[in-house]
Order: C-alpha cells, then sequence, then structure tokens
C-alpha cells in the first residue's frame, strides 16, 4: 500500500495549483518542441535535445505532483489544541537571541521556507523535536554546529 501523504488543506491547495502550473509548461514545452522538430533538419540539435530534456523533467514533475495527491490525506487539525500536532501554528522564542518565530508544522511534502509562516517539516531537525511538545516547554535542537534551545510560546 502506498504511504499516504498528510497535507494541511492549504499546501493540498498549493500543490494541485502547481500540478496546473506544469501542465501549462508541459504543453507549452511540448509546443516548442513540435516547433523544433519541424523546423530543423537536424533532429541531434542541441535547442532539440534541450527541449526534449525539459519536456521530460516537466512530465516527472507532474507525475510526482501526481502521486502526492492521489496518496494525499488532509489533516484536520484542532484550534486550542495543548500539544503540537501536524498543522500546528507555533510561536517559539530562541533562548540565546531572544528571537521569536512562528512556524506551521507540516508534513515534508508542503514544507517550505516562502511567504507568511515558515512550513516547518516535521522530519526535519526541529519538527522532529516539535512533535507533542506544550506550551512553555523548552527543548534543543541539535545542529551540525551547535545547538539551539527554543521555548514554546504559543500553539495553535
Amino acid at each position: 500500500m502506498a504511504r499516504e501523504v498528510k497535507l494541511t488543506q492549504e499546501g493540498f491547495e498549493r500543490l494541485q495549483k502547481q500540478l496546473e502550473i506544469e501542465q501549462q509548461r508541459l504543453g507549452n514545452a511540448t509546443g516548442i518542441l513540435q516547433e523544433q522538430t519541424g523546423s530543423s533538419d537536424d533532429f541531434d540539435d542541441s535547442g532539440v535535445e534541450d527541449a526534449k530534456r525539459e519536456k521530460l523533467n516537466i512530465a516527472m514533475r507532474i507525475d510526482e505532483l501526481e502521486d502526492m495527491l492521489t496518496r494525499a490525506v488532509i489533516i484536520a487539525h484542532k484550534e486550542g489544541g495543548t500539544n503540537v500536532e501536524l498543522g500546528s501554528i507555533i510561536k517559539l522564542i530562541e533562548q540565546k537571541s531572544g528571537r521569536e518565530l512562528e512556524v506551521q508544522l507540516v508534513s515534508g511534502a508542503e514544507a517550505t521556507v516562502l511567504g507568511g509562516i515558515r512550513k516547518v517539516s516535521d522530519d526535519s531537525p526541529l519538527g522532529t523535536k516539535l512533535i507533542g511538545k506544550k506550551k512553555n516547554e523548552m527543548f534543543i535542537v541539535d545542529l551540525e554546529k551547535n545547538q539551539l534551545k527554543y521555548k514554546v510560546l504559543e500553539i495553535r
């Protein structure tokens, strides 16, 4: 049985949108490849080979996205939970620097640092330490060159 991919509703919608974009890109790449092969006497032309590689890369990305979406299970996050779980939004403070940060614990399929609340994978060093933590609990994240000590300020 294929392993399920746990996603927030937002993550699921973002992957669907990405799939649509990749499908459009595939159509464009197919058109470019047809133009190049139709106008070229030499099918070993590097432009044609580049277009074939690009089309293949896009098709592989589409397969990957479709597979993730097929196996997706939308996680139902409970507001006001007392323990950190998948989907929780957590406000932390790094003890040494005093820097506060807000993260959402998500599966690796939707983890990103772009825009809005930083999405942290549940299998990242920070994510694995966050699971099950409670408000005001402290924990240490081991990194390659140092350790960071955090305190959970808020869970929502």
